[in-house]
């Protein structure tokens, strides 16, 4: 059945076109070569129905997605070329080594996640704290809130949201919970944090940076993007591309290092005589978003999206 949550798709034909190491495919042509591509974030399957328009008839294109409503939207393709598992991006690396020739991280999430109370993404709306990716599997926010550390918390709040009144925020969640016992909805999690929070950036929630911690630590998704990247360098065949779509400085700024990491100078000056260290990739562009597509989709204006290609081992 159909539902009122529409997702537009971010940056969708500047990421297509990088992931294709082929001036045809690039441009809007088939991909005459035949080639495996990985779109690791099937989400509303926006990106993936573009390279599908791109790839020859012996193409492949392989999906993940731990979203059971996303693999539900990927039973509608009705394509042999295309396959998706239910499983998260950091399983990357159980693909052949050598056998893709592209992969795409799309790291934002979807907009029927953030506007689906039912998820529990968004402190606009009232729902259940839960913020599961994968909602079959794991612990939701709520649960890990009844008996979490009041430092644990914390420390999850500053690290993975950079907010300032991480302690504060931490203390007055731990009083409630002792208080009335553990908040279990949106909204009584968003009214605490703005009850505490007493300043904030003009034009943004006071809650905006503690939902954004909770989700990223219960889905763990910087580890998992650590895990893909470095499985990444095993699947990706020679002059195969990467392509990556960051929404926030934690996740762009790991996908920046991990690139500069692996094509930086293999010479090392301080062992000049050492074996120089093999380069892996080699970065080919750092876009954002137009300031048309920025209009049309205010989501897409924190978006950064990273380009690199595999060289040879």
């Amino acid at each position: 059945m159909d539902t009122p949550w529409k997702h537009t798709t971010v940056l969708l034909n500047e990421a297509v076109d990088a992931l294709f190491n082929n001036p045809d495919a690039a441009h809007g042509e088939p991909d005459a070569g035949g080639q495996t591509y990985v779109d690791a974030t099937f989400g509303r399957g926006g990106h993936a129905r573009l390279i599908l328009s791109r790839l020859a008839p012996q193409g492949r294109l392989i999906a993940f997605d731990k979203d059971p409503e996303a693999l539900l939207e990927a039973s509608r393709i009705d394509d042999a070329r295309f396959s998706i598992r239910h499983q998260g991006f950091s399983q990357l690396g159980e693909l052949p080594k050598a056998s893709v020739a592209g992969v795409l991280l799309d790291l934002g999430i979807s907009s029927p996640q953030i506007d689906n109370p039912a998820r529990g993404f968004s402190f606009r709306f009232e729902g259940p704290l839960d913020m599961r990716m994968d909602s079959t599997r794991g612990s939701s926010v709520a649960q890990w809130l009844e008996t979490a550390e009041q430092a644990d918390i914390a420390e999850v709040i500053r690290d993975y949201g950079e907010e300032r009144f991480a302690g504060p925020i931490a203390k007055a969640i731990v009083a409630r919970r002792q208080e009335r016992g553990p908040i279990s909805s949106t909204t009584e999690l968003a009214q605490l944090v703005a009850d505490t929070v007493k300043t904030r950036e003009p034009g943004q929630n006071p809650a905006t940076r503690t939902f954004q911690a909770f989700r990223i630590f219960i889905n763990a998704e910087l580890e998992e993007l650590q895990q893909a990247l470095k499985a990444s360098l095993d699947v990706l065949q020679a002059g195969g591309r990467l392509v990556v779509i960051s929404f926030h400085s934690l996740e762009d700024r790991i996908v920046k290092q991990f690139i500069a990491a692996h094509s930086s100078d293999p010479y090392d000056r301080r062992a000049p005589f050492a074996a120089p260290r093999v380069m892996k990739l080699k970065a080919l562009a750092r876009i954002r978003p137009a300031a048309a597509e920025v209009a049309a989709n205010p989501r897409a204006r924190s978006a950064i999206l990273r380009v690199a290609q595999r060289t040879p081992a």
